[in-house]
């Protein structure tokens, strides 16, 4: 299998040192070749798929084999969103939702006080039920979808309500066209918290201990580290800005775009492709995390990644092309280049921790000396692109 490296940023202050992530790994292609796999959802080793247009699959073996389990679902279905409580599978699409309590073998419909039967997301709450319904905005159930009541109070044209977030009692709804929307009360109330979003076509959310991550269809990722009060972009490394899908595994956000899946392990900062074995341009709908590895729903099935084999290892001095000192820097920082041999290839880059550039030229030089007196005091991430490898690390301005 091919060997390849993902260069990530680490903290460096006076020694220079770089991590690297050990990528052996591939994407191996799972026996499921339903054509567009649109949600995914996993409970220990057993997963389900939703397709388009295929029904719902399972596999209790991490995709080495599937089984579809259809019975009570019709056979012109689309299943857009899958969530899991305990022993129960929900599952929305365009005819509602549907409820299976044994492993998907056998549905039933639990639509009572829904006014649309198109369903595009669906979240859990210890015994809160959320589903966002096309056109009719957000829906709650607290007895495991028997009944469905409209809890919309204080949103705005939520026409397509593509995706929830939930971290304690805090609810985060992203809203096609109309961006973010928090509740802290169960749905009774929810008000905008767009401030930073430039581009609110909402179409996911993933939440990392104090880091929201919003994904939208042609503006990238977005960040907001104080419960939705702001954000910002969050883009630096991204090949697309189609961000269908997230999915959150430690310090790894994966992030399903139309280009293939993209890993960031800084909040964000740098994303980086991990592409190896899916075929060029892969769009990923769904992405979804167990124990051992990470699935991904595209047009061609479900592929998987394993975890075991993201590594990280850290690599020393002598192995990396580039020194940088002092640092921590005040006013002034020299970078030199250890191999000097192809200077005219090298571009030094630095971003701020949001991931916007704020600096960047061509190293004419084996040393080069790079005025910094302009910077806040902070932690920022120098980026070395050349022919060869990207090679990052941190640089603090006091």
């Amino acid at each position: 299998m091919k060997r390849f490296f993902i260069i990530l940023a680490v903290v460096s202050t006076f020694n220079f040192s770089l991590l690297t992530l050990n990528c052996n790994a591939q994407w191996q292609k799972t026996n499921l070749n339903s054509s567009r796999v649109s949600s995914l959802a996993i409970s220990g080793s057993n997963i389900f798929a939703g397709t388009f247009s295929s029904g719902v699959f399972f596999s209790s073996n991490f995709g080495n084999s599937w089984t579809e389990v259809d019975s009570g679902l019709t056979s012109d279905i689309e299943v857009l969103s899958l969530v899991i409580s305990g022993g129960n599978i929900f599952a929305g699409t365009n005819l509602g939702i549907f409820l299976s309590s044994n492993n998907g073998s056998s549905w039933s419909e639990v639509n009572t006080g829904l006014t649309n039967t198109q369903v595009l997301s669906l979240a859990i709450s210890g015994n809160n039920i959320f589903a966002g319904i096309f056109y009719c905005g957000v829906f709650l159930s607290s007895n495991n979808g028997e009944l469905w009541t409209a809890v919309n109070n204080g949103l705005i044209n939520p026409i397509y309500v593509s995706s929830f977030a939930i971290s304690g009692n805090d609810i985060f709804a992203g809203i096609y066209d109309s961006g973010v929307y928090l509740s802290s009360n169960n749905g009774s109330n929810w008000v905008a918290v767009n401030t930073g979003l430039t581009n609110t076509k909402l179409v996911s959310l993933a939440i990392s201990g104090n880091e929201i991550f919003a994904g939208t269809y042609g503006g990238g990722m977005y960040l907001s580290s104080n419960n939705g009060s702001s954000w910002n972009t969050v883009n630096t490394g991204l090949t697309d800005t189609v961000v269908n899908a997230l999915a959150i595994n430690g310090n790894n956000i994966f992030a399903g775009t139309n280009d293939g899946v993209f890993l960031s392990s800084n909040n964000g900062g740098l994303w980086t492709a991990v592409n190896y074995g899916l075929p060029a341009n892969t769009k990923v709908f769904s992405l979804a995390i167990s124990d051992s590895y990470i699935f991904a729903g595209t047009y061609s099935g479900v592929w998987k990644l394993p975890l075991s084999e993201l590594a990280i290892e850290e690599i020393n001095n002598n192995e990396s092309n580039i020194m940088v000192y002092p640092n921590p820097a005040n006013n002034k920082i020299t970078i030199e280049l250890q191999r000097p041999h192809a200077i005219q290839k090298n571009i030094i880059s630095i971003y701020n921790i949001r991931g916007q550039k704020i600096l960047q030229q061509s190293l004419q030089h084996e040393k080069t000396e790079l005025d910094i007196s302009g910077l806040a005091k902070g932690i920022y991430i120098l980026k070395l692109n050349n022919a060869e490898k990207t090679e990052t690390t941190r640089l603090i301005k006091e």
